[in-house]
């Protein structure tokens, strides 16, 4: 990972945090939770994953026009939200190969 990437990752992550403390829909609710006696802690994770694009993806070289194929991070992300890929066989297994 090149240094200028990881200083964007970082300024990614400042935005992040920035919007988080700067909501105002955030704000209210933090204050109604102490309205009703208690104090408020917020701590929020943030995965950022990175998959390199391939040369042959940014064309949009899909199956169908628009559409770009689902590698195998993708499908198992996906798998871990509960969502199936259309095509795919329901129960396939993780160690499945593209």
């Amino acid at each position: 990972m090149t240094s200028r990437l990881r200083e964007l990752i970082q300024q990614l992550g400042e935005a992040i945090h920035e919007s988080v403390i700067e909501s105002e829909q955030i704000a209210g609710v933090v204050q109604d939770i102490r309205k009703h006696g208690f104090d408020v802690l917020l701590m929020l994770e943030a995965t950022i994953g990175l998959n390199e694009v391939t040369k042959e993806l940014e064309g949009g070289d899909g199956d169908e026009e628009g559409e770009v194929p689902f590698n195998q991070n993708d499908r198992e992300w996906l798998r871990s939200l509960r969502i199936s890929v259309e095509g795919e066989e329901e129960g396939a297994s993780e160690n499945d190969t593209d």
